[in-house]
């Protein structure tokens, strides 16, 4: 893995200010814009799996930016399925305990076991979290290696690339939080600014979703998938 590189391979595109720029330019369209982008990061991850000398895309094939992106959006949608039922069902269960505390005469003891679940569901939550950016450069890169949207649901090709080289999606999971940091910091720049750091770290987190799908494919000694 290149951890330096992805962070810094935008600066040598000559480019780099327009192509970053737009990209800035459409996150700022609520929910859509960010879904855009997220194509545009899943281009570059194509890119890097192809060992394009330019990883870094324009934004000429708009079309094919906002086809990636929904694809991509539902990529992850499905990966996090799991958590929102989690999620209802933390809601539910602490609504329904809460429900019968404030009628009962032992509400003190329900309260305490509605603060047990929430704790409960939260550490479960936050460990699936974790589970899914770990898993999701594999299912990331096995949509942009072969621009099919069923190979992310692949589950046991998916969950062997990681498999075969956690290393590398460990760095890239660690990478894409860096990213994300890097990302809020445009907030204390101004308004403005967390949009053009958003686009940033979705070029940074492509390329490391394209390196560790590359590392996990060399690591099982198999052919990318589409090839």
């Amino acid at each position: 893995m290149q951890f330096g590189l992805a962070f810094s391979y935008p600066f040598q595109d000559k480019d780099w200010i327009k192509k970053v720029g737009i990209a800035a330019l459409v996150s700022i369209i609520p929910i859509a814009g960010q879904i855009i982008v997220l194509g545009w990061g899943l281009e570059i991850t194509r890119r890097v799996i192809r060992k394009d000398p330019t990883p870094l895309p324009d934004w000429s094939d708009f079309g094919g930016h906002v086809v990636r992106g929904i694809q991509g959006f539902v990529i992850a949608l499905v990966y996090a399925l799991p958590l929102i039922l989690l999620v209802i069902c933390q809601n539910v269960l602490t609504f329904g305990v809460r429900a019968i505390s404030s009628s009962s005469y032992s509400g003190a003891a329900f309260s305490g076991l509605a603060a047990a679940v929430s704790v409960c569901f939260g550490c479960v939550t936050f460990l699936y979290s974790l589970a899914m950016a770990f898993v999701l450069p594999a299912a990331f890169g096995s949509f942009a290696a072969s621009g099919q949207l069923g190979s992310a649901f692949r589950f046991g090709e998916v969950f062997a690339l990681v498999r075969a080289a956690p290393a590398p999606f460990l760095i890239a999971l660690l990478g894409v939080i860096v990213s994300g940091i890097i990302g809020g910091l445009g907030v204390i720049v101004c308004v403005i600014g967390v949009f053009v750091t958003y686009a940033y770290s979705m070029a940074v987190d492509g390329h490391l979703w394209g390196q560790a799908y590359s590392q996990g494919v060399a690591a099982r000694g198999a052919q990318p998938a589409g090839a």
